[in-house]
């Protein structure tokens, strides 16, 4: 296993880390809570998780794993979440999570799904962030980050404010342009940084064919070109990979002992890829966040990639629990067209509206 620095905390954790929203059978919480302990003595060991996943069984499959983690004398981080803007909220869900993992303090709190600067201000002043402020102070919280589907501009202005030490964000091949300014600003302001969501979704590795460009050597599969490319940049502290088992691990961390430097060519051919021949594809870059009536396009147009990829949960699922919206919201849209005009692949943004409202209809 590879370790890395977490920005400037003095902590070194596991480049792989253990996202715990995948689990094969979440319900069966002893043979779940297995297969954090099956990746603890891969080496793993940093171990992200938050309320609601699974069902509402993560926390506490992880609570269960973490008593038998105690007793094997190895170094592990745990990692959780709160998305409630009101300080009060947000304690309860702080406590719950403290009881549920077992544990007297969180290594890794996240004011979690930060999705628009609207969004942010309203964390300040419901009074979430003085809150985790205030549990770090008390011993709770060993580290504030935050966590984030902003780009990369933005994830700069929310960094540079200084209550965080560490960021989460969605990275991948595929939206890397994006959200790199995010990821040199955690390394400018000393934060450690963890990329969530590395295999767009499953749509990577679902789809080897339309992928092939990410790999740069003929050893590699699709896993390996999606994770050596986010591990030649030095400045991610961790890849929070889903596992649904153990055979997920397994294949996760040989795909991380693999790993050799890639050359500037070799980076270079992968960029000019997704820069200039994959237009078809929504890299989420938020040009089209000029809607007269305030639809979140890049979200919806995001989830129709599920059209025309093969790509991890429903399309429903995927604008509830990573975009934070439903269908609904498309009812506002007047056809003004303005996305269309701005959108830098010129995708027809009105038709995969369309398409995204039949499939889930149809999928009902």
């Amino acid at each position: 296993m590879i370790y890395r620095k977490y920005g400037n905390t003095g902590e070194k954790v596991s480049i792989l880390g253990f996202g715990g929203m995948r689990f094969e059978n979440p319900s069966d919480i002893e043979s779940s809570a297995e297969i954090l302990l099956h990746a603890l003595n891969k080496g793993i060991t940093y171990f992200d998780t938050a309320p609601g996943y699974c069902g509402d069984h993560s926390e506490d499959i992880f609570g269960t794993a973490v008593k038998e983690m105690k007793k094997l004398n190895k170094p592990f981080y745990i990692s959780t979440k709160s998305n409630k803007p009101s300080g009060a909220d947000l304690r309860k869900n702080l406590e719950d999570s403290l009881r549920r993992l077992n544990v007297d303090y969180i290594d890794f709190y996240n004011c979690w799904y930060v999705l628009t600067m609207e969004d942010w201000e309203g964390r300040k002043k419901g009074g979430a962030v003085a809150e985790i402020l205030k549990a770090h102070e008390e011993g709770l919280i060993r580290y504030p980050v935050f966590s984030t589907h902003l780009p990369g501009n933005e994830i700069r202005q929310v960094i540079e404010e200084g209550y965080f030490r560490g960021v989460t964000l969605g990275y991948s091949v595929i939206n890397f342009p994006f959200r790199e300014e995010g990821i040199q600003a955690a390394a400018d302001n000393g934060m450690g940084v963890v990329v969530m969501n590395p295999l767009g979704g499953g749509t990577i590795t679902q789809n080897p064919g339309t992928f092939d460009f990410i790999r740069v050597r003929p050893e590699q599969n699709s896993l390996d070109g999606a994770l050596h490319f986010l591990m030649n940049n030095k400045n991610i502290s961790v890849i929070l990979t889903g596992f649904r088992n153990k055979d997920d691990v397994d294949t996760a961390v040989a795909s991380i002992n693999s790993f050799e430097p890639y050359t500037a060519v070799e980076i270079e051919k992968i960029k000019r890829h997704i820069e200039g021949d994959f237009n078809n594809l929504c890299t989420t870059c938020r040009y089209c966040n000029n809607c007269p009536v305030d639809i979140p396009v890049w979200k919806f147009v995001e989830s129709a990639n599920g059209l025309y990829y093969k790509a991890d949960g429903s399309l429903s699922d995927r604008l509830k629990y990573h975009w934070g919206t439903e269908l609904s919201v498309l009812d506002l849209c007047t056809e003004c067209r303005l996305c269309e005009d701005v959108c830098t692949q010129h995708l027809p943004i009105l038709e995969r509206f369309e398409e995204l409202k039949a499939a889930i209809a149809e999928n009902k």
